[in-house]
């Protein structure tokens, strides 16, 4: 029923047009000829021009609605349907004059008799067609725009008059992408507030006003702005800026403790012009790190297109967002190994949703300790890659229950990754992390036992590439700091830090996912990637921008605490050894590096591995050093 009514306000709206346009065509015409010829106008000279009015008005009114100039929204109209309209509107103009042309040859040889020399048609003095095209344009805008006029004043009027109700907002950047913010702002009758001032680098845009908003100073002069014009929310438009600069500029803005919005990508965007408020997003402790998210090659990725993908511990944090990265490459079933079925579940269904059953989601339940359960599903799916994510990862945890930890990250590794072995995988590749480098607790040491095994199945493989991956720690994964901190901060503090100058890199989930999976297709055996991540962060520093973020002072709102080094914790953290450095080099994207092979005795790994079942809790400590000597226990 409404949508009825819509059409027939359209069809009412569009009658009207064409009416007035008729109108105005046609006059237009007349009058500029009756100029023309020195204001004198005959019944014989205006019996002809009315002959002319039905197929000057079918060529106007064709081509207004070829170009869709009755489907036109003028409220928002700009310089594209201007143009639109001109062209349109010269377009009839030429095929009047192609019809009074036509129309003069064909009365010539046609009409003799004298009677009838009153139809005579002729073409009418050039300057007639270019003042009326040009007078058409100018008056049939004006109407078309009339409206728009009046609701720019009305709604420029109401926030006049209601400014003190709405909400104060300054916008960082007066270029493309701030523009197409304060149109939006317009076009919505401001019901999302108040654009009060505009701030941006560019100096000579100073003084300037843009749609009724002023530019009132340079990005460094944010809190001295937000304090005269009692700002209450900042929304950051600038795409084209240096990651440097753009952080800095965040930070101001954080600073000043008003809500900090912040622009989505513009290059997934028509144009910037396109960006409206409802696109804003908050910005996130990612937008502050000392680094710039690392956006790696796609291309790499398409060895999984059509294939089989295993993903072992597929519900977790990290293994469910590599199960999302995956199916953007169209495999043909991702298979999703997980002891704990709740989250599995919802990551089935969510990529069901999205993917519509293309590529087929697969869940099987089980502990990549039994190798007999893996055997099974490997037998049932023969997967072409297999993404080994399953393990124990909380380091205080495991420094509680070691022999736990060696059951599920090192023998679940080597259950997993004989089974690709028999089973004739093509890609094989092992999470890992940088606390596996000169560990000094148990979960850094399993994973550096997780390696080792990896580099010995890529030995003695004639078929499979294994390879591993080794980051520091992502960002909003289970068990890390974001988290913990957001829990903390939602319960009024304090968030709490082990010592204030503890390190560490970090790295999204996206991040993490793409770099797996790319790690797959530049894999040719043996190999440790390693993402090169900037600098590390210092974790107090993170904590007091999240404080920040969330309209907090730290030290004076919320606190900081410091509870000391957990077991087996250390200040820093490192992406390699010692011994492989020498060799290592860069891959074909300059942000990943492999690391070389380290020499290690395979038969004392495989006596080690083969005595997991039968060892004693209390050995297990032993077990790692003897495995990996680097491993320099913290208590």
């Amino acid at each position: 029923m409404d949508n009825k009514l819509y059409k027939k306000k359209i069809s009412k709206r569009n009658l009207a047009l064409m009416l007035i346009d008729f109108l105005v065509i046609n006059f237009i015409y007349i009058i500029m000829v009756y100029i023309h010829w020195n204001f004198r106008m005959d019944a014989a000279l205006l019996v002809r021009l009315l002959l002319r009015v039905p197929y000057i008005t079918l060529f106007y009114l064709l081509f207004y609605t070829v170009f869709k100039i009755y489907k036109t929204a003028w409220r928002y109209a700009g310089l594209y349907e201007v143009i639109t309209y001109a062209l349109s509107t010269i377009l009839g103009t030429a095929a009047v004059w192609v019809c009074d042309y036509t129309a003069m040859k064909i009365n010539r040889a046609v009409i003799a008799d004298a009677p009838l020399t009153r139809l005579y048609f002729n073409v009418l003095p050039f300057s007639v067609y270019l003042d009326s095209t040009l007078i058409i344009m100018f008056l049939c805008l004006i109407v078309r725009l009339a409206y728009r006029s009046f609701y720019i004043f009305k709604n420029e009027q109401d926030r006049r008059s209601h400014v003190s109700e709405l909400k104060q907002i300054l916008i960082i950047g007066a270029g493309e992408a701030g523009t197409g913010l304060l149109r939006d702002f317009q076009k919505n009758s401001y019901k999302f507030g108040n654009p009060v001032a505009l701030v941006d680098d560019d100096r000579s845009k100073l003084g300037m006003s843009i749609n009724g908003t002023p530019v009132v100073g340079t990005c460094n002069d944010i809190e001295a702005v937000c304090k005269k014009y009692n700002i209450d929310e900042i929304i950051f438009c600038i795409p084209s800026i240096s990651d440097d600069r753009r952080r800095e500029i965040l930070d101001f803005a954080v600073k000043t403790g008003v809500s900090v919005k912040i622009a989505p990508d513009i290059s997934s965007l028509d144009s910037a012009a396109d960006l409206t408020y409802k696109e804003m997003r908050n910005v996130d402790i990612l937008d502050l790190l000392s680094r710039p998210e690392i956006k790696l090659n796609p291309d790499v990725c398409k060895y999984v297109t059509d294939k089989t993908v295993l993903v072992t511990g597929g519900g977790g944090s990290i293994g469910s967002e590599l199960c999302r990265q995956i199916a953007r490459y169209s495999p043909e079933t991702i298979v999703i190994f997980d002891i704990y079925e709740n989250n599995a579940y919802e990551l089935k269904n969510s990529l069901d949703l999205k993917y519509f059953g293309k590529p087929k989601v697969e869940i099987r339940i089980g502990s990549v300790r039994e190798y007999a359960r893996l055997k099974e599903v490997f037998e049932e799916f023969h997967p072409s890659s297999v993404f080994h994510a399953a393990a124990h990862k909380h380091v205080p945890l495991m420094e509680d229950s070691p022999y736990e930890a060696i059951k599920n990250n090192v023998l679940g590794t080597y259950n997993t990754a004989l089974c690709a072995n028999e089973y004739g995988v093509d890609n094989f590749v092992l999470l890992s992390t940088d606390k596996a480098v000169n560990p000094t607790n148990v979960m850094g040491a399993t994973k550096r036992c997780c390696e080792l095994i990896i580099q010995h199945f890529s030995k003695i493989s004639t078929h499979t590439k294994f390879a591993a991956v080794r980051f520091g720690n992502v960002l909003g994964s289970n068990g890390s700091v974001i988290p913990l901190f957001k829990e903390q901060l939602k319960k009024g503090g304090p968030l709490t830090v082990t010592h204030p100058d503890i390190t560490r890199y970090f790295m999204t989930i996206p991040e993490a996912a793409q770099l797996v999976v790319q790690a797959g297709g530049l894999a040719k055996g043996g190999e440790i990637f390693v993402l090169d991540m900037g600098e590390p962060v210092k974790i107090v520093t993170l904590a007091e921008k999240l404080i920040r973020l969330s309209g907090f002072e730290p030290y004076v709102d919320i606190d900081i605490q410091f509870t000391g080094l957990r077991p087996g914790e250390k200040l820093y953290e490192e992406l390699i050894l010692p011994s492989e450095k020498e060799g290592m080099h860069k891959t074909d994207n300059h942000k990943i590096f492999i690391t070389s092979p380290t020499d290690f005795d395979d038969d004392v790994l495989l006596a080690h591995i083969n005595s997991i079942p039968e060892m004693k809790p209390e050995e297990a400590r032993q077990f790692l050093k003897e495995l990996v000597p680097n491993f320099n226990e913290k208590k």
